[in-house]
């Protein structure tokens, strides 16, 4: 199934994502991370120290969901996508996704890149009315 193209102008239009993960044993944790997202692969790229909390999880378990929000008090322009995938560690496309993205993160040295490949993408929008969703699954 193609993803709708509305889901995909809106990761491209926005570039932090809420990361939610889990020890083996349901403990829940959740991280705020710059993401790049590439259309091709489906994939939303982003890095985290190995160091980190969240990605000691996903080291143990590769579930993952996220979500990108669109700020906003006005009820009519509410939009947001939940995700729900599997986290593995980026590869060298997903290096230059990054790096595309966000120029200056060659200069950081070694980037610790891990990509979200999405099962589900929840995309409410309330300006196609109010509570619209659409649906991608995998």
């Amino acid at each position: 199934m193609e993803i709708d193209q509305r889901i995909v102008k809106f990761l491209k239009r926005h570039h932090v994502l809420t990361l939610a993960t889990a020890t083996a044993d349901g403990a829940p944790y959740c991280a705020n991370a710059f993401y790049a997202y590439d259309a091709e692969s489906n994939r939303l790229i982003f890095t985290s120290d190995d160091a980190t909390n969240h990605s000691q999880q996903m080291l143990s378990n590769h579930r993952v969901a996220a979500s990108v929000v669109l700020e906003t008090r006005i009820v009519g322009k509410v939009q947001g996508l939940q995700i729900c995938g599997t986290a593995e560690r980026g590869d060298q496309a997903d290096r230059k996704a990054y790096i595309r993205r966000f120029p200056y993160a060659a200069a950081i040295g070694e980037l610790h890149l891990w990509h979200i490949e999405p099962d589900l993408l929840k995309y409410t929008d309330n300006t196609l009315g109010f509570g619209k969703k659409l649906i991608w699954r995998s």
